[in-house]
């Protein structure tokens, strides 16, 4: 059972991989302020602000809309 959750874990698309993400990708992102709720913020990739190639938090983008966070999720798959 626990190797099966494992696989879903990894098919997943989560914002934790940099060469994932590209500019314009659809995301939900955690916002600083949001990190004890858990709320999601949703919006588009304007800039990968994240250097290396993966953190376990996820990788640090900032939105068209100038919000800046850390993406939990990767609504599309390109």
């Amino acid at each position: 059972m626990s190797f099966y959750v494992a696989l879903l874990k990894i098919d997943k698309m989560d914002g934790t991989v940099r060469s994932k993400l590209k500019i314009g990708m659809e995301v939900q992102i955690v916002l600083k302020a949001d990190q004890r709720t858990g709320i999601l913020t949703h919006g588009f990739v304007k800039q990968i602000l994240t250097k290396s190639p993966n953190h376990p938090h996820g990788i640090k983008v900032k939105l068209e809309s100038g919000e800046i966070g850390r993406v939990k999720e990767i609504c599309e798959a390109s």
